[in-house]
């Protein structure tokens, strides 16, 4: 039978589950909502330092595929589930999180845990292999203190640390540079199939080492924790703006905003999951999006320039922004999905037709 396993929430609520494998770690505690798609949650940068819980009761019972990672490894800090199939064969999703010394824990009550987060916003936890609650407790404090120590840029944690170029599989597409927060790798995909050559820049790039290359566009990626932790990033892009089309992803989103004069918040306990509605003012539709981010740009401080083009319809959250004479914009969601649906990938041709 497995050992005793404890979430411990930083405010001392304990959740008692069964401990699956890999060593204890502590991180912000998450939820997602989507039914399907744990490998690419668990590979997204975006999850750096993040224990990951998942509202769908089911996990790993697809097994799993190297083909649909989002990234070179998994970054979770932490897997919990109500349940995981597992099995002998090597396509099995517990052998690998326990391969990569991920903790995972199963049999919590994790609609009782999403309730609480909802009410009380992410906090941070730690998930702990112990005999008695005390002692989880005890040792989840020391683990929460630790991690809460490192370095707030997480943008710069996950991101690459070398300039790497790839070609695309359009002759007659544009170059496109690509700022890397933690870039997914589906947005690589989505370049692809539409530029000739995509360069890959480090988080803390200098503007001017950008603009040498003599990109088309400019994508600012995808990636983890709060923007105005964010080293160098905003003035590399407020330098950019005017002399390249730029379009921000999720973080990038969120530092194209405040390279423009915005402010950001945190939300309580963010948008995760894979039926996200919005309302998108530039293709003109409604669609369902996959969305994973904790936190949002304020509306009320846009500059008078700047558009708002994607409204979050489950609450009217801030989801897009343009400003045409900057030549940029911007969505606080996934169009390159994974997991979740591909109704929003149109926005990357959108890109192209604004640079072209």
């Amino acid at each position: 039978m497995s050992a005793r396993a404890f979430l411990v929430l930083e405010g001392g609520q304990i959740f008692e589950g069964r401990w699956k494998g890999g060593k204890e770690r502590a991180g912000e505690v998450v939820f997602n909502t989507s039914h399907s798609g744990y490998e690419e949650m668990a590979t997204d940068p975006s999850y750096y330092n993040q224990i990951l819980v998942t509202t769908a009761p089911m996990q790993g019972n697809y097994g799993i595929s190297d083909d649909v990672w989002e990234s070179r490894k998994i970054w979770i800090n932490g897997f919990v589930a109500l349940e995981i199939q597992s099995s002998a064969r090597s396509s099995d999703w517990l052998s690998r999180l326990d391969e990569n010394n991920i903790p995972v824990v199963t049999e919590l009550d994790t609609r009782r845990l999403v309730l609480h987060l909802r009410d009380h916003g992410t906090v941070w936890g730690a998930l702990v292999k112990a005999n008695t609650s005390d002692e989880a407790l005890s040792r989840a404090r020391q683990l929460i203190s630790e991690g809460k120590a490192h370095d707030k840029d997480w943008a710069f944690a996950v991101s690459r640390t070398a300039i790497e170029t790839f070609q695309g599989e359009n002759p007659a597409g544009p170059k496109v540079a690509v700022v890397d927060f933690g870039c997914k790798e589906n947005i690589l995909r989505e370049l692809k199939k539409r530029c000739r050559e995509i360069r890959i820049y480090p988080v803390r790039s200098d503007a001017s080492d950008i603009l040498q290359w003599q990109p088309h566009g400019v994508l600012l990626s995808n990636g983890p924790g709060d923007p105005q932790d964010v080293k160098v990033a905003v003035d590399t892009v407020r330098t950019l703006l005017g002399q390249r089309f730029v379009f921000g992803i999720c973080m990038g989103h969120q530092i194209l905003s405040l390279a423009l004069g915005a402010t950001t918040k945190p939300l309580q306990f963010g948008h995760r999951g894979s039926n996200h509605p919005i309302k998108d003012s530039l293709l003109k539709r409604v669609y369902m999006t996959s969305q994973n981010h904790g936190y949002v740009v304020c509306q009320e401080s846009l500059p008078a320039d700047v558009d708002v083009t994607h409204v979050n319809l489950n609450d009217n959250t801030l989801a897009g922004i343009a400003c045409w004479p900057k030549k940029c914009m911007s969505v606080q969601f996934h169009p390159e999905s994974h997991p979740g649906p591909h109704d929003s990938e149109g926005l990357f041709d959108e890109f192209i037709k604004r640079i072209q």
